[in-house]
């Protein structure tokens, strides 16, 4: 049995920190995977940032024509360290995510959850947060303690702040969590931590999240894992989601677990990890 440093309480809070969880090989590994993928970007590739403030891009969905990115999937800890914090006997990959922030870019990842962007329902899920460069507080991803009870929140572009996939008003906008706090200090927990290449964030998908820009001559490499636990099923949207699943909802049942070759099993609590080579 493996065992972890985890700071923080993931049922009570909605994301937690987990120490030196991942060896400097799987480390390595990862780092190989984001570089790889930099080096060939997919079609669902995209840069999140203006075009005068450094460079943010992100890319999803690689791990089956990527080596590096699979084998890292599936031999690291990830899967059962999900498990673990959502009391799953079983995760399967949901998605990879790859997210660089270059030097210089100083835009900030505005708060935001990320579940009423899937097509996936349930509580029994994890993101894991991994990064391959040592990320100082101020860059480090951050949460706002408790948000992954509810409710829902109006899901926007972060460029333009265009509501693309909920028609306006059918979901509560978002707090100012940060005008919230500098007039009540406290009203909103925020949690954040400091990271070192081998430790990751692990957090709900419905937990509100954002981070802060890079400064001088920092990079951040993030190769974010989603994991789905026992209790998460296919849930069709009427509107392209992100990522996109095309034509999943003919192979896929609304409600059904999401048993597909898109989303391996990689671990059980009877097996450990599966197919690991």
């Amino acid at each position: 049995m493996s065992t972890w440093t985890i700071e923080g309480d993931y049922d009570a809070d909605g994301a937690v920190c987990v120490r030196q969880a991942f060896t400097p090989e799987q480390v390595d590994g990862a780092r190989t995977a984001i570089d790889e993928n930099l080096a060939d970007l997919s079609p669902r590739a995209k840069r999140a940032s203006g075009d005068s403030d450094g460079a943010f891009v992100e890319d999803f969905c690689n791990w089956s024509r990527l080596p590096a990115m699979e084998r890292f999937i599936r031999e690291s800890p990830g899967a059962e360290i999900a498990a673990h914090l959502t009391g799953s006997r079983a995760t399967r990959l949901y998605h990879d995510h790859v997210l660089v922030k270059e030097p210089g870019t100083k835009q900030r990842t505005p708060w935001h959850q990320d579940q009423p962007y899937y097509n996936v329902d349930g509580e029994q899920n994890a993101s894991m947060w991994f990064p391959v460069d040592p990320v100082d507080r101020s860059a480090t991803l951050e949460f706002i303690a408790g948000t992954h009870r509810g409710p829902w929140y109006m899901p926007r572009t972060f460029l333009d702040d265009q509501a693309k996939w909920f028609p306006d008003g059918s979901l509560a906008e978002l707090p100012d969590f940060d005008a919230d706090n500098a007039v009540e200090p406290g009203r909103w927990r925020v949690l954040g931590w400091e990271l070192e290449p081998g430790d990751a964030v692990f957090f709900n998908m419905l937990t509100v999240h954002g981070a802060g820009g890079v400064s001088g001559a920092n990079r951040r490499r993030v190769l974010s894992v989603r994991y789905l636990g026992d209790d998460m099923v296919h849930a069709p949207r009427r509107w392209t989601t992100s990522p996109p699943f095309d034509d999943l909802v003919a192979e896929i049942p609304d409600g059904a677990p999401m048993d597909h070759p898109l989303f391996p099993m990689l671990w059980t609590r009877s097996e450990g990890l599966v197919g690991a080579s």
